[in-house]
């Protein structure tokens, strides 16, 4: 089993009687059914259906004075704060940024020997393994209490990337993506059967429709990778961007139906220069055809 402190997370708490129902009314994920020891994937939105910052929440044991921690970029952690602050009106809650001296270790590759105190299976995808909130100094004491070698952070990166999960900031903008662009409808980040949250009109009207035709796919590069940011053209035509690479896995935001019309063209895809694949060509083709029902 690998470990790796990731040092771009950060740790937001939100506590108070109203905590759970507080959070429940804004964000994509149904934060009624958290418990200790269980996670969930979730964003908070703009009116307008984009994402404002995407996360990891779970519930604290009482032992560690219960209430909800939200594992997001550090980048972020602050002005997640603040917005939530902006938010809270009259509710009884309160909301601490803990970056400081709480971050995330994320393991995978294997079982743990035990199961620490605030760990929790990533519920996007289970081959991402636990992650577990840990302060840094303690980051090689936890690793060996689960039974980790502990690597660096890049190597949990490479683990990502190969199975195509997105990250905020690299294979989309955050204030200008939607959670479907994203795949957080597919990475059960989105709770459909939930109530009202702040954008739940306009993700649940892409829903219905299948209006999503733009998609975070994962990509092959049979070469060097290109820069992130880089157009992918189809002939002369965009078709998306590239986002994070590594070790021959990449992961690309594209317009679907432009790049089924490319396949079904035979034109090669390419960045910077630089010729790369889909990984499941027949999943954006099935992804395209859905957009237009």
């Amino acid at each position: 089993m690998k470990a790796a402190f990731l040092p771009d997370r950060g740790v937001v708490k939100v506590s108070g009687e109203d905590a759970r129902n507080f959070l429940n009314g804004l964000v994509t994920t149904d934060v009624t059914r958290l418990r200790p020891g269980l996670g969930r994937f979730g964003a908070l939105l703009t009116p307008q259906g984009k994402i404002v910052v995407d996360f990891l929440i779970t519930e604290a044991p009482t032992g560690h004075g219960g209430g909800f921690l939200i594992d997001c970029p550090r980048a972020l952690a602050q002005p997640l704060a603040a917005k939530l602050g902006f938010y809270k009106l009259r509710a009884k809650v309160a909301v601490e940024n803990l970056s400081d001296g709480l971050g995330v270790l994320a393991a995978w590759d294997g079982e743990p020997v035990t199961q620490p105190d605030l760990a929790f299976t990533d519920p996007r995808d289970g081959a991402l393994g636990l992650r577990i909130l840990v302060p840094e100094e303690l980051k090689q004491k936890v690793a060996d209490l689960i039974g980790a070698d502990l690597v660096e952070s890049g190597a949990y990166e490479a683990h990502r990337i190969a199975h195509g999960v997105p990250r905020g900031g690299l294979d989309f903008m955050y204030g200008d993506a939607f959670p479907h662009e994203t795949n957080m409808d597919r990475l059960n980040g989105v709770d459909f059967d939930k109530g009202c949250y702040v954008g739940q009109e306009v993700v649940s009207r892409m829903q219905h429709r299948g209006t999503a035709r733009t998609r975070t796919v994962k990509v092959l590069l049979d070469g060097p990778s290109p820069e992130p940011g880089a157009a992918i053209v189809a002939g002369d035509k965009p078709v998306g961007t590239v986002g994070s690479s590594s070790g021959g896995n990449g992961i690309a935001l594209v317009r679907v139906d432009r790049v089924t019309d490319a396949l079904d063209a035979g034109l090669q895809l390419t960045a910077g220069g630089l010729p790369l694949r889909l990984a499941d060509p027949e999943a954006v083709r099935a992804s395209a055809k859905q957009s237009f029902l």
